[in-house]
């Protein structure tokens, strides 16, 4: 019987570190790390997400501010907000909620938010050091999926790896971060052939295609780790609707370990926001920058590439 990863009791004891590290800050003399959330638009997804983000602040002690804007709001006056949040030094941490409106372009404007202040990792900068091994802010997502697998395996040198997807947000980043921990790594995608085999060779399962239960037992080698990504809402029982992953959770329960949905990484993604938000303060603090990578190598919360 598979182990259940459980990510909600990873992503306590994480926020329990988090909120001593704010602690630590507070003590030391400086405020406590700020959290400007903007959304633009009524997303409901969105909505709900924020929500749990501000709550997520409040446990921990980081003081979190929102920018609700309307759908109409135009790309240049967006552009204008992220500036002066660049500017504010009570701002340490800035995130735009996507989707955005059609008419705004959300490269750009994920460009435009300092890589210092980047807690989603997602400027092409900390992008760029991620890929090279150079530090930066790392995305939230694939700095759970890390924290996740090391619970269960702490050294991953020399294990073998699929990552199946190899989306920006999710598969690439996590195929870095294992070739950064001396793990052996193949990324998939749509149009790779034999998939099935390449699973069966693998120690490690990344399933972040965003294909519901692409993942079968047969598919799974004896004892191997799966972390499951995906989550997608299907058709249930009496008109109702339920959460399934990429995995087909109850055909690999001869695996070592794997993550749930609901319940694996969701709940690391925003423990990990709350990481990254309390790392960027800290280093603006003590004045050390991603663009320079100023002493970056040995500031403190790097996440995974510390070996966290």
């Amino acid at each position: 019987m598979a182990e259940i990863i459980d990510g909600r009791a990873i992503a306590r004891q994480m926020d329990v570190k988090t909120r001593a590290d704010v602690e630590a800050l507070v003590a030391e003399g400086h405020p406590a790390p700020g959290l400007t959330v903007i959304l633009v638009g009524e997303d409901p997804a969105s909505e709900v997400y924020v929500r749990r983000k501000i709550k997520a602040c409040e446990n921990v002690g980081i003081r979190s501010t929102e920018h609700r804007l309307p759908a109409e709001t135009s790309q240049d006056d967006l552009l204008a907000l992220i500036d002066r949040l660049n500017r504010d030094d009570d701002v340490h941490g800035i995130l735009c909620q996507v989707p955005l409106p059609g008419h705004i372009d959300a490269r750009l404007v994920l460009r435009s938010i300092s890589p210092d202040k980047d807690v989603d990792g997602f400027h092409p900068v900390n992008v760029g050091r991620l890929s090279t091994g150079t530090g930066g802010i790392v995305p939230c997502t694939p700095l759970g999926v890390m924290e996740l697998l090391r619970s269960v395996i702490p050294d991953l040198t020399g294990k073998s790896a699929v990552v199946i997807g190899k989306s920006n947000i999710v598969g690439k980043p996590v195929a870095n971060l294992l070739l950064d921990a001396e793990a052996t790594v193949t990324v998939t995608h749509i149009n790779t052939h034999g998939l099935p085999e390449i699973c069966r060779q693998s120690d490690i399962i990344v399933a972040a295609a965003g294909a519901p239960e692409l993942v079968r037992g047969h598919w799974v080698k004896d004892g191997a780790v799966i972390i499951d990504v995906g989550i997608t809402r299907m058709p249930g029982e009496h008109g109702k609707t339920r959460l399934v992953g990429d995995v087909k959770f109850d055909e690999v329960q001869h695996a070592r370990a794997v993550t749930p949905v609901p319940g694996g990484v969701g709940p690391m993604t925003i423990a990990c926001l709350l990481a990254n938000t309390v790392q960027a303060a800290r280093n603006l603090f003590e004045g050390r920058s991603i663009m320079t990578g100023d002493d970056y190598a040995d500031a403190p919360g790097r996440g995974v590439l510390a070996g966290r």
